[in-house]
């Protein structure tokens, strides 16, 4: 279905037939060229983002700025590993919320005739940036923790206790506030951070309690690196994801060959080729492909109907179908074209 094939004759068409491509032709010459603008009854595809996605941010911004210094402190204080790593990691956090706040405020920015799809995917590459720092983080963790178990210290369990216990308190209410937007993938890297800076509370938490009550300090490095477990399996969830959206992969949940088949199916249709499909961004499928069809006539009709089955089966509803008329042997007649004005 994915083949080469232009020996038809060509008709552009985007979610209508050519009177409605002519009719949104002549609006956007009114507006001023607004080439990149979607006709009534078109897909429900924006290219912007969302302004509440910012706010989100800087909340969680501030809220695990200022408990990182606090952690920080009171690891250098208390000699527990636990507590330097957990503190470590929200300032890595704190860094990525701002490298996202700034891809997040971008993607806000209204398409260009330099970007006729907007710049929605600076949130992507944000979230790829911080997928990678946020490994790097867990090889610093795995690296102090080997060496803090060959070489103990001694660690103020009551102090790291007291701490790990604030910050669970603090990432519980990040994590709420990031967890109302799961659509956009930016935002999820950030919940991601913040869910590994949760489960680093735990560590310390529990880490303080054993130190309190058994005086086993090697427990400290022991569930740092464990945590660091669990935030890489996390992380490539999300590196896995934003990676297939920058190479424009077929997205994980549309079956490309399914889409292909439905298409070919339509009647009137007599083949399927050079079909694309990807995603502009996390949730936000896109199909392009040619139609060759047995009549022209018949192309608004098949293009209703190649929509619905989309967005109903697949859920893509940003699609560009461009149609070839099927060339008959000589001596057969032909369909056509008329010029609709």
């Amino acid at each position: 279905m994915h083949h080469h094939d232009h020996g038809g004759h060509h008709h552009h068409a985007h979610h209508g037939g050519p009177a409605a491509a002519h009719a949104g032709a002549l609006r956007a010459a009114n507006r001023g060229d607004d080439f990149s603008g979607h006709a009534q009854g078109d897909d429900q595809y924006v290219h912007v983002t969302r302004p509440g996605a910012s706010r989100a941010l800087i909340l969680a911004l501030v809220l695990i700025g200022s408990f990182a210094l606090v952690e920080f402190l009171g690891g250098l204080w208390s000699g527990s590993l636990a507590l330097l790593a957990d503190s470590g990691h929200m300032l890595t956090d704190a860094a990525s919320l701002v490298f996202s706040l700034v891809a997040n405020i971008v993607a806000q920015r209204p398409v260009s005739s330099r970007h006729s799809y907007g710049l929605a995917r600076a949130e992507v590459i944000a979230a790829f940036v911080n997928s990678l720092a946020l490994l790097a983080v867990v090889v610093w963790l795995v690296v102090i923790g080997i060496d803090r178990i060959s070489h103990p210290v001694a660690v103020n369990g009551g102090a790291v206790t007291i701490i790990a216990a604030s910050g669970i308190g603090v990432n519980l209410l990040v994590a709420w506030v990031l967890s109302r937007d799961r659509q956009n993938l930016n935002i999820r890297a950030a919940l991601l951070h913040v869910l590994g800076d949760l489960l680093g509370s735990v560590a310390a938490l529990v880490a303080g309690l054993i130190i309190v009550y058994t005086g086993y300090s090697v427990v400290d490095p022991l569930l740092s690196m464990l945590v660091s477990g669990l935030i890489l399996h996390s992380t490539f969830g999300v590196l896995r994801e934003s990676t297939l959206v920058l190479l424009d992969s077929v997205p994980t949940h549309v079956d490309y060959e399914g889409v292909g088949k439905a298409l070919a199916s339509i009647p009137g249709v007599v083949s399927v080729h050079d079909l694309h499909i990807w995603s502009m961004v996390p949730g936000q499928g896109a199909v392009s492909a040619h139609l060759l069809i047995e009549r022209i006539d018949r192309w608004p009709a098949i293009l209703m109907q190649a929509r619905q089955i989309l967005n109903r089966d697949h859920g893509i509803d940003h699609v560009t179908l461009q149609p070839e008329c099927f060339i008959r042997a000589s001596g057969h007649p032909t369909i056509p074209v008329r010029r609709v004005s």
